[in-house]
């Protein structure tokens, strides 16, 4: 075992299909734990949002050069928070009663009405002609603008804890400061964007990633078992029972395999279509080609030396299949369960994309981001994040497992194996 072991390793083939495979599963391990919202988590209001750094902020800034900031952090305030109508209030007052030429002030220049107004402004000053009503909205809009001056408008991050809001003191910001992006909760990186509901795409693809081969493993190790067992009792005992297993086989043989698991799949009902019977359904189906393989096999075996001097010894059937053949054929086992994993990923897929796949909201699959991404138009809105990196990892998945299977029939069979 130990000699064959170093065999497979050895194999180039296996062995870079190997660290591929390897690689994708522990990022997908890995990755949650630096993520720090869930797979389903909509954390973003904005459908299918570009891959980048989100931050809700007061002040939008623009960095000109690549070490010199220059700010105007007040007026850039004072842009955002006050309209264009009294923007245009504030220059009417001060060309009507401070004797302000005419074209000077522009709301588009906020740094010079700002400089202009607390420079001209009075609010204890009373003037005449002006009605109370409009004396009381500009003394509003300057304490807006006091407030803003002194910081009072200041931001306060807050976090929920069992359902309640509650106030972080340390994360507690003057508006006219600087901070660290990493002391601020509502900082959002989207490597891969989000989706149509405002989920991390990295994070759902990673989870996506586990799941799948999951799915993928629970159906290989069903299909695996189901035609392991028949193929060995097809092949070793023969006669009726032969015939009769390969009838079923036939008979699935037949109808293709992806019609029949659509037919289940939609008889079962969404309700009932969770991961795991989804991962049940696709081995029951995937299971004849393994029966044939398998029974082909035995049927060279069955007469072997060894297994004639087991049946001569008075050595039970069960016995004689486990000691004499199965180990003879436990690398071509090997060799179907991963592509069955692989196979079965793909078909999960395709499912899916049918509207056929698991029916859940708790975890996401490969093939349900792939269905998200075609129902809410993701290729019409340009969001290639959407769906590019799941066909990209269900490639690599398929890729590295077909090269995984490839590299031990090197190694197993004869006819292939380089010396």
């Amino acid at each position: 075992m130990k000699h064959q072991i170093k065999q497979v390793f050895k194999s180039p083939k296996f062995l870079f299909g190997f660290i591929v495979f390897f690689a994708i599963f522990i990022t997908a391990n890995v990755y949650p734990f630096i993520s720090s919202v869930g797979p389903l988590d909509s954390i973003s209001k904005m459908n299918f949002a570009p891959p980048g750094t989100y931050i809700n902020v007061q002040d939008v800034v623009e960095a000109r050069g690549k070490r010199i900031l220059e700010l105007d952090l007040v007026s850039k305030r004072i842009a955002t928070a006050l309209s264009d109508v009294e923007k245009q209030k504030m220059i009417d007052f001060m060309e009507t009663y401070k004797d302000i030429p005419p074209g000077l002030l522009s709301i588009d220049d906020s740094a010079t009405l700002l400089s202009t107004w607390l420079n001209t402004y009075d609010p204890d000053e009373r003037i005449e002609g002006m009605i109370r009503a409009e004396r009381n909205e500009f003394m509003r809009m300057n304490n807006r603008i006091q407030a803003m001056i002194r910081g009072e408008d200041g931001l306060i991050v807050a976090r929920m804890e069992d359902g309640e809001l509650v106030i972080d003191e340390y994360n507690a910001f003057d508006s006219r400061d600087f901070v660290n992006m990493n002391n601020v909760a509502n900082v959002f990186r989207f490597p891969l964007g989000s989706d149509n509901f405002g989920r991390d795409v990295m994070t759902q693809l990673m989870s996506a990633v586990l799941v799948s081969l999951r799915l993928g493993l629970i159906a290989g190790t069903v299909a695996t078992i189901i035609g392991l067992t028949l193929g060995l009792l097809a092949g070793y005992i023969g006669d009726l029972v032969d015939d009769a297993i390969m009838f079923i086989t036939n008979l699935f043989t037949v109808i293709p395999g992806f019609v029949l698991l659509i037919l289940i799949s939609y008889s079962i009902g969404s309700h009932s279509r969770g991961v795991g019977v989804v991962a049940v359904v696709i081995g029951l189906t995937a299971w004849p080609w393994t029966c044939r393989s398998v029974r082909s096999q035995v049927i060279s075996l069955r007469n072997r030396d060894h297994v004639n001097l087991s049946k001569l010894s008075g050595h039970s059937m069960p016995r004689i299949i486990v000691r004499d053949i199965l180990p003879y054929i436990a690398s071509y086992v090997v060799m179907a369960m991963i592509l069955q994993i692989s196979a079965a990923i793909l078909a999960e897929a395709q499912l899916s994309m049918l509207g056929l796949g698991p029916s859940t909201t708790t975890v996401a699959t490969l093939g349900l981001m792939m269905s998200w991404a075609q129902m809410f138009s993701a290729w019409q809105a340009g969001a290639w994040w959407a769906f590019i990196p799941v066909i990209f990892c269900i490639a690599c998945i398929s890729f590295s497992l077909n090269l995984m299977n490839t590299g031990l029939d090197q190694v197993f069979n004869p006819q292939l194996r380089e010396d």
